[in-house]
């Protein structure tokens, strides 16, 4: 005789079951729909003008977990050809975010490099106001060298504040049957002051975003910003 006991664990073990396979998803959502994302990202604007640089501690070579996890990994320098400040710009392409393949955040990469991170934050990002991005800003250091970086990162149309957040991003849209794309764009300098320097950088991100083509800035950052950027640009024309 099946003990009633047994009957419920194997009724639970059918429903998570169907659940996870329910929870599975099915359908690939992605922004960056047309081209690259070196395409999207301008390569000069304003005072700003860039170059290609090497990927900085080789961590997208063959065979490698970037490799699977990125389509495309983006890294430039620009130069600000009045003042001489440098950005370091990193965007880290993945086409599927799922279970086995996530973005991963700076918090957790730079120690693997040797790195002790001495502030990690969260930032509203500044963008046009009242439009702004959820990021994190964090201060690095090691062997005499301070890096003050600022970062976010997209899931889909979710940009996820934290670790805690991405998850809760993986999960929400794994119930909607979708494997999204997802995003890191990540700003560094270096220097001894980094509350001067993640201004600097804000400033920055700022100009890039609204140098991005209005139709292709939801690549970067969701369509929700995105078109109210746009809205906000159409208003000042009047």
């Amino acid at each position: 005789m099946i003990a009633r006991r047994d009957l419920l664990l194997g009724a639970l073990c059918v429903g998570g079951a169907v659940a996870g396979t329910a929870l599975k998803p099915r359908r690939e959502v992605r922004l960056l729909t047309r081209g690259k994302l070196a395409d999207v990202v301008p390569r000069a604007f304003g005072d700003w003008k860039s170059e290609d640089v090497g990927d900085p501690y080789a961590v997208n070579g063959e065979g490698t977990l970037s490799a699977k996890l990125y389509n495309e990994l983006l890294t430039r320098q620009y130069v600000n050809i009045k003042t001489g400040a440098g950005v370091i710009l990193l965007m880290a392409y993945g086409g599927r975010q799922s279970d086995e393949l996530q973005l991963h955040r700076p918090e957790v990469c730079y120690p693997a490099f040797g790195f002790n991170v001495t502030r990690n934050e969260p930032l509203d990002l500044s963008i046009r106001k009242p439009v702004s991005v959820p990021a994190r800003r964090l201060a690095a250091e090691a062997e005499g060298r301070t890096e003050s970086i600022i970062y976010w990162s997209r899931m889909g149309e979710l940009l996820p504040q934290d670790g805690g957040q991405q998850r809760s991003a993986r999960l929400k849209i794994a119930m909607q049957g979708i494997i999204p794309d997802g995003l890191l764009s990540r700003f560094s300098m270096t220097g001894t002051d980094p509350r001067q320097q993640w201004l600097e950088i804000t400033d920055f991100v700022g100009q890039l975003i609204e140098a991005v083509a209005p139709t292709r800035r939801n690549v970067l950052i969701g369509s929700e910003r995105a078109n109210a950027l746009m809205r906000l640009e159409h208003a000042a024309k009047g």
